[in-house]
């Protein structure tokens, strides 16, 4: 096993602004919760390009025809723990979210090291970004949690990518289909003596994160069936297509029973305040969800959003973190690059700087907490690993907290501006 020495970490601890000068994906602040910090392996990353054979063309569907099929291409990218002493590369012709401008971010992997093969397989981690977005948009994720011994793999779903972004129709299809897709082509390349993820991944082990509509994904991948309404909703569902994702079909059953995600944490997921979930279509969760996101998300709504779905999911227990005071894009996505950052100066406003910013929080800063947190949850039910419960069994307000009460592996007053929820089964 390579390790990250303590001198190195220390090396990394700067400051979000400049950080984010240098387009960094693995930014460490001083003050960030104790397990934000990246574990003991270096990481290797490549990039895939797939292909899901035979899938409904939902671009192309036409009013009393046939639904149409076309082979799928997904790219993505993969981190893992990897045999190496290296450390860094960069990330190029990333989109920005104009889907116009590109630019190259830096991180701490290394661009296709040898795997370090372990005696067992390594835990499974997918993520599914926002509409749009892509696989870089959460890749802060990648690298953190292959230092920490998963293999995570990170989604370009066609047609919601920044560059490609289509009808809306084909992401509310796809990106529960897309989300098995991987799963089940992770399980493949385990098993293929020729690939490099050979004894690499156990899929049988996995959770996924999924941010937005990458949570709303999540969601269905649940369990979570829509509502029959938006299922016969014409400009959402062509031909009626989403009926195979409602609450109590048959289609929707199978998806979700061919799946075997074991861990689930939904940043922000969307549809609740524009009618896609209800009571019936919630409780049919019972994975173990993690949800995350702040107060004052504009997007996906907060009291009649995600805590909403938080409070409905009866069938799982689940743990809701908010961000007081944050927006919909202040904990998931990476620190804005100065590229969007000079498209602000330059223009007093930019969609490409907003889409990474938020108002309240700084951006470094709640990826580490957010990192801090997906570890400690992924590793109690993933790894099994029952020293993490400590850092998820606390008082519920950050701004309680005293002497005796501090959250574990935040530094005194570190937990201001947090809440940590829990609900059982049933609650």
């Amino acid at each position: 096993m390579k390790k990250i020495k303590s001198s190195m970490v220390i090396l990394l601890l700067v400051f979000s602004q400049s950080f984010a000068a240098e387009n960094r994906i693995d930014g460490q602040r001083p003050d960030a919760p104790e397990l934000a910090e990246p574990g003991n392996y270096n990481v290797g990353v490549r990039t895939l390009n797939l292909l899901h054979r035979n899938q409904v063309d939902v671009i192309n569907i036409e009013e009393g025809s046939a639904l149409p099929v076309y082979d799928r291409p997904i790219t993505v990218e993969v981190w893992y723990p990897a045999q190496t002493e290296k450390r860094g590369s960069e990330y190029r012709d990333v989109y920005l979210r104009d889907g116009k401008t590109k630019v190259t971010l830096y991180g701490s992997a290394v661009r296709d090291e040898m795997p370090l093969r372990p005696e067992a397989p390594y835990p499974l981690v997918v993520i599914s970004h926002g509409y749009p977005g892509n696989r870089f948009l959460m890749s802060h994720f990648g690298e953190n949690l292959a230092s920490k011994g998963y293999v995570v793999v990170s989604i370009d779903h066609t047609d919601s990518n920044y560059q490609d972004a289509g009808p809306f129709a084909s992401t509310l299809y796809n990106r529960p289909r897309d989300q098995k897709f991987i799963l089940t082509e992770m399980k493949r390349f385990n098993e293929d003596e020729n690939h490099f993820l050979h004894g690499m991944v156990d899929a049988n082990n996995a959770g996924l994160m999924g941010y937005s509509m990458g949570g709303y994904g999540a969601l269905i991948t649940a369990g979570a069936g829509i509502t029959e309404k938006i299922a016969k909703t014409e400009s959402v569902s062509p031909n009626n297509i989403l009926e195979s994702l409602a609450a109590g079909n048959e289609t929707h059953k199978r998806l979700v029973n061919s799946m075997n995600y074991k861990a689930i944490v939904a940043f922000a997921p969307w549809g609740m305040e524009r009618g896609f979930w209800d009571d019936l279509g919630l409780s049919n969760i019972n994975l173990p969800m993690m949800f995350i996101t702040g107060s004052e998300d504009e997007t996906s709504g907060y009291e009649t959003g995600t805590k909403a779905i938080f409070e409905k999911t009866t069938g799982t227990n689940r743990y809701l973190l908010t961000f007081e005071n944050a927006g919909h894009n202040a904990i998931a996505p990476i620190p804005a690059p100065e590229e969007a950052q000079n498209a602000y100066y330059n223009n007093g406003k930019s969609v490409a700087f907003s889409h990474y910013n938020d108002p309240v929080w700084d951006s470094l800063r709640a990826n580490n907490i957010a990192q801090h947190f997906v570890t400690a949850y992924f590793g109690k039910l993933l790894k099994n690993d029952a020293s993490m419960e400590p850092y998820l069994d606390l008082i519920p307000s950050g701004n309680d907290v005293n002497g005796e009460t501090n959250w574990k592996g935040f530094s005194e007053k570190g937990s201001k501006g947090l809440r940590l929820d829990f609900l059982n089964t049933g609650e």
